[in-house]
């Protein structure tokens, strides 16, 4: 087995730690946040970093790079208080990704990447039509990473659109029949396929599948 320890960090080649680090911790999710600036220009970007927060009141989080440089989602939704998460696919992985790139300010990634806008019950900022799953985002409060200066970004989920089919009776969502990517570092897309569901955990109790039917 391989063992790297703070000595070797600290001389590691800059791109391959990252790398590594980035895709040591395991799957993330993979969702594109879209938002709008005052002017109604539009602006898409590939995130990894999304977590569950809370569910009352419905919540979720993410991280964001240090300020450092143009940070156009954060400007957008600083500005209108809005942003939509939009989960991808295997159908859109690919056009996800480049969303990655360095456009020029006011040039939108939804049009760089063939991937199309659309507005819901009048929200204030675009959804991916493409992305099976969408979820329609209040900006709440952010926190300062002291740490490396990045900054972690808390939303209200206001609206959330799925097919009804992959919903169970008691609410869990079953995402590999959304066909729901998940993410490995920077680059590696993966499609997970579910083993089974199980039952609540209890001291002294068997473990069961409660992986049922839709």
């Amino acid at each position: 087995m391989k063992h790297f320890n703070t000595v070797h960090f600290s001389y590691l080649q800059s791109r391959f730690k990252a790398n590594l680090i980035n895709s040591c911790s395991g799957y993330r999710s993979s969702n594109l946040l879209a938002t709008c600036n005052e002017k109604g220009e539009s602006n898409l970007a590939i995130f990894n970093s999304i977590v569950h927060i809370g569910s009352n009141p419905p919540m979720l989080g993410f991280v964001l790079r240090p300020l450092t440089v143009r940070r156009d989602t954060y400007d957008n939704f600083k500005a209108t208080g809005y942003f939509t998460v939009n989960q991808v696919s295997k159908n859109n992985f690919k056009q996800a990704h480049q969303t990655a790139a360095k456009y020029d300010k006011g040039v939108s990634e939804f049009a760089k990447t063939g991937l199309s806008e659309e507005y819901l019950d009048d929200f204030k900022a675009p959804y991916v039509k493409e992305s099976t799953i969408k979820i329609g985002c209040s900006y709440e409060n952010e926190y300062e990473i002291k740490e490396n200066g990045c900054i972690l970004i808390i939303g209200k989920i206001e609206h959330l659109y799925l097919p009804e089919e992959i919903i169970h009776k008691d609410g869990w969502v079953q995402l590999d029949k959304a066909d729901t990517v998940t993410s490995i570092g920077l680059d590696g897309y993966a499609l997970p396929k579910i083993l089974d569901r199980l039952s609540y955990a209890k001291p002294d109790q068997e473990t069961r599948s409660v992986l049922d039917g839709l």
